[in-house]
């Protein structure tokens, strides 16, 4: 009886062994996420941010009216570079409206100016790091005579102890490929999304945009 039980004790601890070493190797073979590539904040962050600091950019508080073009949600996570959600990260966002123009005094494009436009909104992630904007699809606007931005929303994103400027573009836009920010940075297909369907919760003849940021 006591080789049996020495046996038994044996066999016990292979299988639990077995069990614990399988998840952990497997843990550790997993390649760390890629840090989203940092872009220039570019000159015209807000001189003057609205009072209302939500995370709808489609609507101004006190103005009956709603933004002009087309409606998008931007939603996604903002992670670590081990693939761990940042709980409380501050994310902030800004962009032209949807024909090319910033609500900023600098900017000195002639397009139209969209008065129920926003231009600027702010949401700090839930405990699973997610964040959603309801915003508008930026229009391109010229940056020179020889240069036209193409369609882009821009970001800062501060996390506990870092934080992260960039801009978030768009598939399928022709100035991708020319643009002089873009075209250069190095893994810029991270810096890049795709607009889909809504989902259920979504107005009738939006856009979803899912875009996941990687503090460095």
């Amino acid at each position: 009886m006591e080789l049996s039980r020495r046996q038994l004790l044996t066999a016990s601890l292979f299988l639990y062994g077995v069990l614990w070493a399988g998840p952990l190797k497997s843990l550790r073979a997993q390649p760390e996420r890629r840090p989203t590539p940092e872009q220039v904040m570019g000159p015209f962050y807000p001189v003057i941010k609205p009072s209302d600091l939500d995370a709808d950019l489609t609507v101004i508080s006190g103005r009956p009216g709603k933004a002009r073009g087309q409606v998008i949600y931007v939603s996604g996570l903002v992670l670590d570079l081990k693939d761990d959600p940042v709980a409380g990260a501050r994310v902030e966002i800004w962009q032209a409206n949807t024909y090319g123009r910033y609500r900023h005094p600098g900017d000195k494009n002639p397009a139209s100016l969209d008065p129920d436009f926003e231009g600027y909104g702010v949401q700090i992630t839930d405990a699973e790091g997610r964040y959603r904007f309801k915003t508008i699809k930026p229009g391109a606007y010229p940056a020179t005579k020889e240069w036209t931005r193409p369609p882009h929303i821009h970001f800062i994103v501060t996390g506990k102890s870092n934080r992260l400027v960039t801009q978030m573009y768009f598939d399928g836009e022709p100035l991708n490929k020319t643009d002089m920010l873009l075209k250069d940075t190095p893994n810029k297909e991270l810096l890049i999304t795709k607009l889909t369907p809504p989902s259920k919760d979504m107005e009738p003849g939006a856009l979803a945009a899912l875009w996941d940021i990687v503090l460095p």
